[in-house]
């Protein structure tokens, strides 16, 4: 597995949690604006909000997703919406992106959020010119992942070939379609405590191991610097 990983010709990255540190609290700001969404949307005290905000991401993939399914909101206004936050506790990380320059083939973003949310961040992180493309959830029509349809959509769109390629996430379910296709499967942990998210929705916590996951770490600029180096002889 570590030569097929040396080997990719495509790397696939998730966003939130991935590229920049959960510890920067950048997604806490999102998750506390889904809450206000949902009540305001449906007149409901923050509490009460919030349980249905965690049950439709729990079920659906996103918040967006149920909001879409039992309440049919404007996908573009709630996005515009939840990512209204400020960015300025994200710093630039040069050695990520040296790290990410260096890897052979494309780059790609793909992330649950909007494309405009990706390209805030990743300009925010020093990161802005590295990807090669950006696949927000307006691109798969707003199918999250894991759904089936945003793999599906990413393979055929950007014909990409699995087998020759790694996925790069925070959130283990969502590794899970990404092995069963023939990605190398990378997961990105770190020591925030996650135990407010629904279980078996959390972002990886160190120490964490699962049948689709290939490799695991709490180090991505270091994971990606030995990924490329070549077999000792």
């Amino acid at each position: 597995m570590k030569t097929r990983l040396r080997q990719s010709q495509e790397w696939v990255f998730d966003l939130d949690n991935t590229l920049y540190p959960p510890e920067s609290d950048v997604f806490f700001q999102i998750d506390q604006r889904m809450t206000l969404y949902v009540a305001q949307l449906l007149g409901l005290p923050p509490q009460e909000a919030r349980k249905k905000q965690k049950a439709w991401y729990a079920q659906h993939g996103t918040t967006l997703s149920g909001l879409m399914a039992e309440h049919h909101v404007d996908p573009g206004q709630y996005l515009d919406f939840v990512h209204d936050i400020d960015l300025s506790a994200l710093s630039m990380d040069l050695a990520l992106r040296e790290a990410i320059a260096a890897l052979p083939g494309r780059k790609i973003v793909f992330t649950n959020g909007s494309r405009n949310h990706a390209r805030r961040v990743t300009a925010a992180r020093g990161l802005d010119g590295v990807f090669d493309t950006i696949v927000g959830i307006e691109d798969t029509g707003f199918a999250p992942k894991p759904h089936p349809d945003a793999y599906d959509y990413l393979l055929k769109t950007l014909k990409i070939n699995p087998h020759r390629a790694a996925f790069i996430e925070d959130m283990e379910r969502n590794l899970k379609p990404a092995h069963s296709l023939g990605f190398v499967t990378i997961l990105v942990h770190s020591d925030k405590d996650w135990s407010h998210e629904p279980e078996g929705a959390r972002p990886a916590a160190a120490g964490d191991r699962h049948d689709h996951v290939h490799f695991t770490t709490g180090d991505l600029t270091g994971f990606l610097q030995q990924a490329i180096k070549p077999e000792t002889q």
